[in-house]
């Protein structure tokens, strides 16, 4: 399935785009379609078809809807609007406990200050997350990602205006992505984009390209479990004195020493701790 707009599914089979609809048992079970599911159609004489069946999927992500995927190309941008690591880490959290590869894609780095993009790409060189640093439109850095991006489902997420639609442009070229401008009142971008549509990469692969959005919902995970997304904190808490750690006000806390070495990005464990919260919420929630 390469774009879901409305009632108007395209799926690609055999080198070619069929326009389709649901039919039948698949119509009236209302299931959700979604760009990158695998799907079993019927080609009609006029050229178009209905969708049989759909394929169950390897993974799926909410916001964006789009399933199937490899890797996620999260893209900020390092002013214009603003830097928002937090959000960088809900995403690379939502990523990991989903089973998507998460690859951060820093973007307009020529507004950057001196040292400033050296310093992020040490932040989570420490997460062991891939990283690359581009100017979308000027190209700079552009053909590193596509070589990273090869063969692979990707999909581009973060805020609007961080320039997602001016990447896909310089990856995909020809792909016309409608581009926005930041508002200068709210430091954001205005919506370009309207739906989920895969585009295929030249040499093999496809890329979505995805509205914008400014927050994700926390992904249902264990409160315990939430350290094993943050590898630099899962490695320094085995030396914890408690197994059950969170990292917060414990005693001998090994997580809270790497902090205070500078092992561990005070940004990094900040934003932990933020999401830390919001779990605990939820469960505190779900049993009231």
């Amino acid at each position: 399935m390469t774009k879901v707009m409305s009632s108007f599914y395209e799926v690609l089979t055999q080198g070619r785009y069929v326009s389709c609809r649901p039919r039948g048992r698949f119509k009236i079970s209302a299931q959700e379609v979604l760009a990158g599911d695998r799907a079993l159609i019927r080609v009609l004489n006029d050229g178009t078809g209905y969708i049989e069946e759909i394929a169950p999927r390897r993974n799926s992500l909410v916001r964006p809807p789009v399933a199937n995927i490899d890797v996620a190309v999260i893209v900020s941008s390092i002013d214009d609007p603003p830097l928002n690591l937090e959000l960088v880490d809900r995403v690379l959290t939502n990523s990991l406990a989903t089973g998507v590869k998460p690859v951060l894609c820093l973007n307009k780095t020529d507004l950057a200050q001196p040292g400033q993009v050296d310093a992020i790409s040490g932040t989570y060189a420490c997460a062991g997350v891939d990283f690359f640093a581009t100017v979308a439109t000027e190209g700079l850095g552009v053909p590193d990602l596509r070589a990273r991006l090869q063969g692979q489902v990707s999909v581009l997420v973060g805020q609007s205006g961080v320039g997602k639609s001016r990447l896909l442009n310089s990856l995909v070229p020809g792909a016309s992505r409608r581009t926005g401008e930041v508002s200068s009142r709210i430091r954001r971008g205005r919506h370009t984009t309207r739906h989920v549509e895969l585009i295929a990469l030249e040499g093999g692969g496809f890329i979505a390209d995805t509205p914008g959005f400014s927050l994700l919902d926390p992904v249902a995970i264990g409160i315990w479990e939430l350290s094993t997304f943050f590898p630099e904190i899962e490695k320094a808490q085995a030396r914890c004195r408690f197994t059950d750690c969170l990292h917060r006000d414990e005693p001998d806390c090994a997580v809270k020493q790497a902090l205070a070495c500078g092992l561990i990005p005070e940004s990094r464990y900040k934003n932990y701790l933020t999401i830390l919260r919001e779990l605990e919420e939820i469960d505190s929630r779900r049993y009231q």
